[in-house]
């Protein structure tokens, strides 16, 4: 036999396991590599451009006090989400007792939950973990939180509750 016969008819393995050897080399290892690293390159830009326009960014603060509502508006034991005007961090204010108010981040310090207020217990509570805040403090209390809740700064007036422009977090 000549060697350009053996070329032409298929060996027995060739019989038994058809390969179409131009679909079989599309991707190589060295080709998937290449992509593995274009795409881990590409996380790594997009997680770098996040973090630096967190960084970057000037802060944004209120200009004047805020009213967040009317005294009458959240009952003794309610709450009230709300966001302020010149961020986007959600808050919630607590209506503790007669003339006691509070204010935070309604974001858990755990994984950013959102929190809220239960009168039942007079705890302010995180439902995916577990974790629970005083309502007077912002201390934690109970679960995975590794710091209380963030404190807003509100004056209460005869006309409503207040955010307090001068001490109000970016």
């Amino acid at each position: 036999m000549s060697a350009s016969t053996d070329k032409e008819s298929p060996q027995e393995w060739e019989e038994e396991f058809p390969i179409d050897h131009a679909n079989a080399e599309l991707v190589n290892r060295r080709e998937f590599a290449r992509l593995l690293v274009f795409l881990s390159g590409g996380m790594t830009a997009g997680t770098a451009w996040v973090a630096s326009k967190d960084l970057l960014a000037s802060p944004r603060k209120l200009t004047s006090d805020y009213r967040i509502c009317g005294l009458a508006e959240v009952p003794v034991g309610g709450m009230l989400a709300f966001v302020l005007p010149a961020g986007d961090v959600p808050y919630i204010v607590i209506h503790l007792a007669e003339g006691e108010w509070r204010a935070y981040e309604q974001k858990c310090t755990h994984l950013s939950c959102a929190v809220y207020f239960s009168a039942a217990s007079g705890k302010i509570e995180c439902p995916c973990h577990s974790g629970f805040f005083d309502a007077r403090t912002g201390e934690v209390l109970q679960g995975p939180p590794p710091r209380p809740l963030p404190r807003l700064a509100i004056a209460v007036r005869p006309d409503g509750v207040y955010a307090l422009a001068q001490t109000t977090p970016a």
